[in-house]
């Protein structure tokens, strides 16, 4: 139970403070702000109820992009994981590579995207596989690497095909490294949406934030967050429970 009540004692600590800063003025006097632009926890709240119907249009697009752009992060990352792992040649000319990609800016790529193939879904799934292709790939990889060599050599002496070692011992092996690599991608994935409807997008939670913000309606804006911040820890819950229906021997 102390996993649970816990971070909720603090949760509710933290918006019980946050309700009582923000009703006596007392954030927006700190940041020298208007009041209406620093909204507390129960304005936002009366927000994402008043609005749900908005917020649920547009969750449902983001949804989607964040869905596709993480099967296809999972198709691409997982078999170009095994391409590293079967083949040194390619590990070793690609993967530095690979690191260096991180190194260029989402912001950067998201408007070029965008220009490049239009306001559709197409970019921002793009977007969203680019942003979650990285752990994935590096999680299966490292996973595969770690299999143990003595149940390898053992696979050899019984005259085991590669292809037979790789589906019988190292796969196995390398799923809780993968499910790892998912997880993490699972919490980066929304961020990636959002940077793609930013860029140019005609629905969606991100188009949403950026019309309210311009326009200042900052509880929305917390309320688009909030049902944002609950699709992430959605998808970490459903892949942390398929790991626990799949990696049984954990």
């Amino acid at each position: 139970m102390r996993r649970w009540l816990l971070p909720a004692a603090v949760l509710a600590a933290l918006i019980a403070a946050w309700q009582v800063a923000a009703s006596t003025d007392a954030i927006a006097d700190a940041l020298n702000l208007e009041p209406f632009l620093v909204p507390s926890p129960s304005e936002i709240a009366t927000a994402l109820w008043e609005s749900r119907g908005l917020l649920a249009d547009n969750a449902w697009v983001t949804l989607k992009e964040i869905a596709l752009g993480l099967l296809v992060a999972f198709a691409a990352g997982v078999g170009f994981a095994v391409l590293l792992h079967l083949s040194g040649v390619l590990r070793l000319s690609v993967y530095p590579l690979l690191i260096a990609s991180q190194t260029i800016p989402i912001l950067v790529l998201a408007p070029i995207l965008v220009v490049w193939f239009g306001y559709g879904t197409g970019p921002k799934v793009a977007i969203v596989a680019l942003v979650c292709f990285f752990p994935i790939t590096i999680a299966t990889a490292a996973g595969l690497r770690a299999v143990d060599p003595e149940a390898v050599k053992m696979m050899r002496t019984l005259d085991a095909s590669r292809g037979q070692i790789l589906a019988r011992v190292e796969a196995p092996g390398a799923l809780p490294y993968f499910f790892n690599g998912a997880r993490l991608a699972a919490v980066f994935a929304p961020v990636g949406a959002i940077f793609g409807e930013w860029a140019g997008a005609e629905a969606g939670l991100g188009h949403m934030i950026l019309l309210d913000n311009g326009q200042l309606r900052t509880a929305r804006v917390f309320a688009a967050a909030l049902v944002l911040s609950a699709i992430a820890i959605a998808l970490f819950g459903l892949i942390a429970l398929a790991e626990r229906r799949v990696v049984r021997w954990r």
